[in-house]
C-alpha cells in the first residue's frame, strides 16, 4: 500500500500490468477488479468467496462487532449497557431510527406498538389449518408471510409513512403470531394480547394464560424475557439478516422478506444452536462426566456445542450477560440442573490450552437454552424466540438497504466450472 494514499498496488503476473485500487474503510471495491484483464474481451477478474467469509456487500450504521475484542454495539451503544439499562422497545426504536428516543418519542412508539398487537381473525383461521403437531417455527414462517395479503399497501415502499406502519405492525404482531403458534401446537385456545402489559409481559401472557381473568407476569421473568430479546435484537450481517436484505433488494414487501429471514433462522446451524447445547449437556449427564467429555472433544470423539463463533474470537459479550441472568431466573423457577454441568464445562474449557489457543469461548447459545427451558419454553420455541427478538434488527437493515443509493437487486456472480457446449443426444443413442 502506498504511504501517500490509501491504495493497493496489484501486479497481474499473467500480463505484467500494474493496477492501483482505492482502499476505503479498509476495503477495495470488487468492481475495481473488473479492469484487470488478460485480453480486451476478457470479462475481468472476479473475487471468489464461498459463504461471503471476507466480503462486505453493504455499508451499515446499525451494528458494530469486533470479534477479536468481544465487542457488540447497537448504533454505538455497548450491548452490556443496553441490556442493563434499556428495554426491548427502546432498543427496537434505536435500531430502526438510529437514536435513543426522547420521553415523548418513546411514549408514542410504545403506544403504536401496543395498539397493533392484535391480528385479523382470518389469520387465526389460517393457523387453525395447520396439523395439530405443526412446528411453531414453521407456522411462524407461514403466518408472517401471510400478513402481506392483509396489508397490500405494504408494497408502497417509497412512502416513509407506509414503511413505518409496516415496521410497527411487524414488531407488534410477531409476539402474537409466536405465542399463537405455540398454543396451537399444544392444543390450547389462543390467549389474546393484553395491552396493559409490557411488550415482554404481554408475550408471557399470550404464552401462559389459562383460566385467570388477568395474567400477571412474574417481574423477574418479565425482565429476563425483555433482556433476552435485547441480546438477540441484531447481530450485523448474519445469515437471516442477509436474507432479509437480499429479498428486500427486489422491493418485496417487508412481510415476505421477514418470512424469508425467519426461514433462514429456522435452519439448525443458525437458530437451533441453543437446542443443540441442551442436547449436549443432557448427553454429558452430570458434573462428574464433564472432564471426560472435554477429553473426548479434544480427541475428536465428541463435539462441544455453544463454544466458538464465526465472528467472535473472544468471549461473546452476550454470553456474559446471559450467564448472570440465569441466576435471577433460577431464583423464580428453581435451578435447572443443567446449569452446573454448563458452569463446570465452561470452567474447564477456559483453563484448557486446547480451547484457549483456538479461542473457543462460550457464545450466546451456551446459556440461553438453559434459561428458556427453566422458564418453561419447549425446545421447539427456541428459534421462535430468537426470531421475535431479531425482527427489529431485520427491519433496520431492510430499511437501510432500501434507502442506500448504492444498493440494487442482489445478483452475485459465479465461477462456472461445468461442461462446455455439447450436442443433445436422443435417448436411444445414449
Amino acid at each position: 500500500m502506498s504511504e501517500t494514499s490509501d491504495t493497493l498496488t496489484v501486479t497481474d503476473n499473467r500480463t505484467g500490468e500494474t493496477y492501483e485500487l482505492a482502499v476505503e474503510d479498509g476495503a477495495i471495491r470488487a468492481m475495481d477488479l473488473r479492469q484487470i484483464k488478460v485480453t480486451d474481451d476478457d470479462f475481468g477478474l472476479l473475487a471468489y468467496d464461498p459463504a461471503f467469509k471476507n466480503t462486505a456487500n453493504v455499508r451499515s450504521e446499525v451494528t458494530y462487532i469486533d470479534g477479536d475484542a468481544g465487542i457488540l454495539r447497537y448504533r454505538g451503544y455497548p450491548i452490556e449497557q443496553l441490556a442493563e439499562n434499556s428495554n426491548f422497545l427502546e432498543v427496537a426504536y434505536l435500531l430502526i431510527h438510529g437514536e435513543l428516543p426522547t420521553a415523548d418519542e418513546y411514549d408514542h412508539w410504545t403506544y403504536e406498538i401496543t395498539h397493533h398487537t392484535f391480528i385479523h381473525e382470518n389469520l387465526k383461521q389460517f393457523m387453525d389449518g395447520f396439523h395439530h403437531d405443526a412446528h411453531p417455527m414453521g407456522m411462524l414462517v407461514s403466518t408472517v408471510g401471510a400478513l402481506s395479503t392483509f396489508y397490500p399497501e405494504a408494497k408502497g415502499l417509497d412512502d416513509p409513512e407506509t414503511r413505518h406502519m409496516q415496521i410497527v405492525r411487524l414488531i407488534a404482531k410477531f409476539p402474537t403470531l409466536a405465542a399463537f403458534a405455540y398454543r396451537h401446537s399444544i392444543g390450547m385456545r389462543y390467549a389474546y394480547p393484553d395491552n396493559d402489559l409490557s411488550f415482554a409481559g404481554n408475550f408471557l401472557n399470550m404464552m401462559w394464560k389459562t383460566t385467570e381473568l388477568k395474567y400477571e407476569p412474574d417481574p423477574i421473568l418479565e425482565k429476563a424475557m425483555d433482556r433476552l430479546l435485547i441480546l438477540h435484537a441484531d447481530h450485523e450481517q448474519n445469515c437471516s439478516t442477509t436474507t432479509m436484505r437480499t429479498i428486500g433488494s427486489s422491493d418485496a414487501d417487508p412481510y415476505s422478506a421477514a418470512a424469508g429471514a425467519t426461514s433462514a433462522l429456522y435452519g439448525p446451524k443458525h437458530g437451533g444452536a441453543n437446542e443443540a447445547v441442551l442436547r449436549m449437556l443432557e448427553e454429558i449427564g452430570s458434573v462428574d462426566q464433564v472432564a471426560d467429555a472435554v477429553k473426548a472433544a479434544k480427541n475428536g470423539e465428541f463435539r462441544l456445542m455453544g463454544f466458538g463463533h464465526r465472528v467472535y474470537k473472544n468471549y461473546d459479550p452476550r454470553a456474559k450477560v446471559i450467564r448472570e441472568l440465569a441466576h435471577d431466573v433460577f431464583e423464580v423457577t428453581g435451578k435447572n440442573p443443567l446449569i452446573d454441568i454448563a458452569v463446570e464445562l465452561e470452567k474447564i474449557a477456559l483453563e484448557d490450552d486446547y480451547f484457549v489457543d483456538r479461542k473457543l469461548y462460550p457464545n450466546v447459545d451456551f446459556y440461553s437454552g438453559i434459561i428458556y427451558q427453566a422458564m418453561g419454553f419447549p425446545t421447539s420455541m427456541f428459534p421462535v424466540l430468537f426470531a421475535m427478538g431479531r425482527i427489529p434488527g431485520w427491519l433496520a437493515h431492510w430499511q437501510e438497504n432500501l434507502l442506500d443509493p448504492e444498493q440494487a437487486i442482489v445478483r452475485p456472480r459465479q465461477l462456472f466450472v461445468g461442461a462446455d457446449e455439447r450436442d443433445y443426444v436422443p435417448t436411444a443413442q445414449r
